[in-house]
């Protein structure tokens, strides 16, 4: 693993929305600057993903300064939306957590209607330290998450990619594969490890920021979604299924914590400390 580096980076400003691929990025006790501080909400307050909306998958969300969005899609006009002022809060839900955010405006709220052909709203979490705790099963005190799944960033490798495209392409859906990896919509992807290695990591360093892994991250439909086409197929879960069921959870990558703040570098040297 001496030579194991930082590969890619990825910012998804709005939950489920196409990611952005910047070069370096901040890291934040939560996760990476600017990911997945925007989702969107159903009329029941309940947060909407590709499970639901594979055609979120379609649009996307670039990051302007000071953490606004310029929102664009296939047959809509591009519309910039202003980070929205903390006057009051609404209360969603995100699988089983009750989180507190902030509404955009009604402009925001139609054009994301409009691309998705239902009646959605647009949040923005105004206050990542406070609004939402990291599951306490896996969590240290403190440690507080986005409107990501679960946990403040998610990690990959190539080479474990490579590992399940080649038993992919010896299964009875060879044909759907080989898979890229933006299918599992990580953070941070390493090259230069051995298949499967992240399965025994515990901590690690990234240049100059130290995280913690938490746990395996167990996959879901997103994963059959192509993120180019939101055409959906039977890959990775039927073969995840055969291949990498652990605990009743099909895993693929791993969940992190940061234990520190700083900056990562596409090229930074990735250490395994234990």
């Amino acid at each position: 693993m001496g030579n194991a580096q930082l590969l890619s980076i990825h910012v998804h400003p709005v939950k489920a929305f196409r990611a952005q691929s910047p070069r370096e990025a901040v890291v934040e006790p939560w996760g990476l600057a600017g990911d997945r501080r925007w989702a969107l909400i159903d009329d029941g307050g309940k947060v909407v993903t590709q499970r639901q909306q594979p055609r979120m998958a379609l649009a996307a969300a670039e990051l302007l300064p000071g953490g606004g969005l310029r929102l664009s899609a296939p047959g809509l006009e591009p519309l910039t939306v202003r980070v929205p002022e903390p006057v009051g809060t609404v209360s969603l839900a995100i699988f089983r957590d009750k989180v507190e955010g902030v509404l955009a405006d009604e402009a925001a709220h139609a054009w994301c209607s409009s691309h998705l052909g239902a009646d959605v709203r647009l949040v923005h979490m105004d206050d990542p330290a406070t609004r939402r705790p990291v599951d306490p099963e896996y969590a240290l005190p403190g440690e507080t998450v986005t409107f990501a799944d679960g946990y403040p960033l998610l990690v990959t490798a190539g080479a474990s990619l490579d590992a399940l495209n080649a038993l992919i392409a010896q299964g009875e859906h060879a044909a759907e594969g080989p898979l890229p990896m933006d299918r599992f919509r990580p953070n941070v992807v390493v090259a230069g490890t051995d298949p499967w290695a992240e399965d025994g990591w515990s901590r690690l360093t990234i240049g100059e920021v130290d995280f913690r892994v938490a746990k395996a991250c167990g996959r879901c439909v997103v994963t059959t979604t192509d993120q180019a086409t939101a055409g959906r197929g039977r890959e990775p879960l039927h073969t995840l299924g055969r291949h990498r069921r652990v605990g009743g959870k099909l895993v693929f990558g791993q969940n992190l914590v940061p234990l520190s703040r700083g900056t990562i570098r596409v090229g930074d040297p990735v250490t395994v400390v234990a």
